[in-house]
Parts: structure tokens; C-alpha cells; sequence
């Protein structure tokens, strides 16, 4: 059995969605998860949705060094109006909120009813990769997942 981060207070009515050492980085998907906690199901999906296509923006609180302006994020009242679209991360999380669908259709619970309630981001392990050099030597690349 998988052991989440936190418990739900009543099983038999909250479902749960896990994905873990994903192949995205760990600050854009911090940010996309705070701007989803609290929304309902369905909103929350059609947001991420909408990010994808860039027609939404997901704001940068905390980690903002190097993130642009832009004006869709006026709308968050960010420090600076800073904001980004992070695809890669966004399709991850929206995967998870499919997967979280399809459990509370298995339990017998109502799909339009779901709000998250708890969302957790933390950091995958660093991969081990090599760097092919010059006359036969390789080297030790390390690259940071998430």
C-alpha cells in the first residue's frame, strides 16, 4: 500500500491521486499546484486546460527569479505581475486530476462534487547521466529532475 502525505478524514467520500519521480520541474509544478488547491474538479481541469493553450496564466509567488511579466497576471495580484505558462507541468497535473476522476468514478462518488482539497509537490532525486568527452573520457553529468 502507497503511504500519502496526509490522511483523508473520511475515506469512503475523498479519493486519491498519486504521481511520483516526474519528468518535470519541481517550481513550475509547485506553482501550478497552489494556483489548482481549492478549485473544484471541473475547474480546475478546464484552468489547466486553458494554461496549455496560454489563454490562462498560472502566477509565480514564490519562485520568480527569471519569470517574465506579463499582463494575465494582473488579475492575481502577483508581486510584479509575474506569471508563466508551464506546459509541461500543467499536462502532468491535469493527468493526475484525470486519474482522481476515474477513481471517484470507480467509487461510486459524484464526479462534479470533487474539490482538491490537498495537493502535495515535492522534489524527484537527481538522475545520473554521463557526458561523452574527447578521446575516450566521459565525464559525470548530474541532472536535476524535479
Amino acid at each position: 500500500m502507497v503511504r500519502y502525505a496526509k490522511e483523508a478524514e473520511n475515506p469512503a467520500k475523498s479519493v486519491k491521486a498519486r504521481g511520483f519521480h516526474l519528468r518535470t520541474h519541481f517550481k513550475t509544478s509547485r506553482e501550478v499546484a497552489q494556483a489548482i488547491k481549492g478549485m473544484h474538479i471541473r475547474k480546475a481541469s478546464k484552468y489547466l486546460k486553458d494554461v496549455v493553450a496560454q489563454k490562462q496564466i498560472i502566477p509565480m509567488r514564490r519562485f520568480m527569479g527569471g519569470v517574465g511579466r506579463h499582463a494575465q497576471a494582473k488579475a492575481f495580484n502577483t508581486a510584479g505581475s509575474l506569471g508563466a505558462w508551464p506546459k509541461k507541468s500543467a499536462t502532468v497535473v491535469l493527468d493526475l486530476l484525470r486519474n482522481a476522476e476515474s477513481n471517484a468514478e470507480v467509487k461510486g462518488l459524484e464526479v462534479d462534487s470533487l474539490v482538491v482539497e490537498y495537493i502535495q509537490v515535492n522534489r524527484a532525486p537527481q538522475m545520473r547521466r554521463r557526458t561523452y568527452r574527447a578521446h575516450g573520457r566521459i565525464n559525470p553529468s548530474c541532472a536535476h529532475l524535479a
